[in-house]
């Protein structure tokens, strides 16, 4: 018997006025997994995010996560207790110290582990004693990840969590993340940065201008993606040369490059068939998957 998604919204949409940030969503994300949630800025991702943990309404539709309803009061706050969230620029008290955050936070949580948070406090180079509003905007990240980080959540919701990391915070963030959906943690987090996305995902979702645009693992987009270099003695018409899994196709006078989801090996026949001169193909990195998708639509 499978696992239930985590995470499951139902035409999960946000309207503000004649502006839609969220149409129509439906996403699944599966238990035990890190889940890439990629987009541009706009795209909706930090809107979604807040509708999943209550912070702002849906217009319509509805969500489970961790099979409770988003839409139920008493479920909202259930749910809210087995999740830890970090947002870019997290809200934090800026009167209190390092030390008197932490204790603030982990009197909240009964699972809260201070062996970890004391690990993480010396990993991440906090000063117990000083003032969170005199923390750089990195350092302030970082103890919001810990306040995250030192409990037990069977998900996190992690949005842009590495913004404002230097290259070995992002480091400490991504091996702190892998080891955590190695215990058992559901992953869910938005980021800018697909190098770091591709390290680490093991499923990419792409949202654009509210809508879905593709929900898949990274496995497979790395078996399915190719980019197919062609040349001709003579390039025939674009037209002969779409079939399917063939996204887009540029060509340069005698040079055809085309951008496939899937059937490369049909696209090669194909165009041997027409003669190709010389045929190329190489895998696609997430970067142009990312790239393509969204400026395709």
């Amino acid at each position: 018997m499978t696992n239930p998604p985590v995470i499951l919204t139902r035409d999960l949409t946000k309207s503000y006025g004649a502006a839609t940030a969220v149409r129509a969503l439906n996403l699944s994300v599966q238990k035990n997994r890190i889940t890439a949630f990629l987009g541009q800025n706009g795209a909706g991702k930090s809107t979604t995010i807040k509708m999943l943990l209550g912070m702002v309404r849906p217009t319509c539709g509805d969500a489970d996560v961790l099979g409770k309803r988003i839409s139920n009061a008493k479920e909202n706050c259930e749910l809210r207790r087995r999740v830890a969230h970090v947002a870019e620029n997290e809200p934090l008290y800026s009167y209190m110290t390092v030390e008197q955050t932490i204790a603030f936070a982990s009197s909240f949580y009964p699972d809260w582990q201070p062996d970890h948070a004391g690990k993480l406090l010396s990993q991440y180079r906090l000063l117990p004693r000083q003032k969170v509003k005199t923390l750089s905007k990195g350092m302030r990240t970082k103890l919001a990840l810990l306040l995250a980080f030192a409990r037990r959540p069977d998900l996190l919701i992690l949005d842009e969590p590495s913004e404002g990391l230097d290259p070995v915070g992002i480091e400490d963030l991504l091996q702190t993340l892998v080891a955590k959906a190695a215990d058992g943690a559901s992953i869910f987090f938005s980021s800018h940065q697909i190098a770091e996305v591709e390290r680490i995902a093991d499923q990419v979702c792409i949202l654009h201008h509210g809508c879905l645009l593709m929900n898949a693992s990274l496995d497979q987009l790395r078996q399915s993606y190719r980019r197919i270099n062609l040349s001709f003695a003579s390039a025939p018409a674009q037209q002969d040369l779409r079939i399917t899994g063939v996204e887009k196709i540029r060509t340069e006078g005698r040079r055809i490059s085309i951008f496939a989801s899937q059937n490369a090996d049909a696209v090669i026949a194909r165009a041997r068939d027409l003669n190709a001169v010389s045929v190329d193909v190489a895998p696609v990195a997430l970067r142009e998957i990312f790239l393509e998708t969204v400026r395709e639509n």
